[in-house]
């Protein structure tokens, strides 16, 4: 079964009293363990596909699955705790609190969960993120793609189905981006998470299970390896 599913989403957005349709009868469906790259000009749509399959937004018409559950009819409750368990955030700004040291980025999470051995669990994500001796280090001692390995042991603290990721190597040189890519590859695998990327990388397209192209709110293409 899809982790992930879109079905014939359409999402307005009203600006300056016009309405801009940011996603025009969209479907996708992602499954476990796969890694899918939507594609596109800015503007495209996929950031907004990313909020929709995060449950941060909802769609105007359509429906969004999350892991079978409809994200529409969910009550605010149900919805930070879907969120919350279910999926997982990395973006290109990492968007680590600065205060903290990495382990402590990290299983801030589970605490916020109340979750019982947090910082064993933060400690083991960042052992699989490849990230051993560096754990007590603030965010300005490390560097950009340590950042964002730290961001990912963060998304996937909670073991969520979905894992979302936005531009995830657009602030890292090609070397380090292609590492960040082979990471969200490997655990995606390992995982099993349901995984989608927006992303302008050629070579996180050249990674991905699907490619999903969008232009102008609408599913241009879709490739498949």
């Amino acid at each position: 079964m899809a982790l992930v599913e879109l079905r014939n989403v359409v999402k307005d957005y009203v600006s300056e009293d016009q309405k801009v349709r940011a996603l025009d009868g969209v479907s996708l469906s992602v499954a476990p363990g796969e890694l899918v790259a939507l594609v596109g000009r800015s503007g495209c749509g996929k950031s907004t596909l990313l909020n929709l399959a995060g449950a941060m937004d909802f769609p105007t018409t359509g429906e969004v699955l999350l892991d079978g559950s409809s994200t529409s009819g969910a009550t605010d409750s149900q919805l930070t705790q879907l969120r919350r368990e279910k999926v997982g955030f990395v973006f290109q700004s990492f968007q680590l609190l600065h205060t903290l040291s990495a382990v402590e980025n990290v299983e801030l999470p589970l605490l916020l969960a109340s979750r019982s051995n947090a910082r064993e669990a933060a400690l083991a994500r960042l052992r699989a993120a490849q990230l051993d001796g560096l754990e007590n280090r603030l965010p300005h001692q490390l560097s950009g793609g340590q950042m964002q390995r730290v961001a990912i042991a963060r998304a996937l603290v909670n073991s969520p189905k979905v894992l979302l990721a936005d531009e995830p190597t657009g602030n890292l040189d090609t070397t380090t981006g292609n590492a960040i890519l082979e990471l969200l590859l490997r655990l995606t695998r390992e995982q099993q998470t349901a995984t989608l990327i927006a992303t302008h990388s050629a070579e996180a397209a050249a990674i991905a299970d699907v490619v999903v192209t969008l232009r102008d709110g609408k599913v241009a293409g879709v490739k498949r390896k």
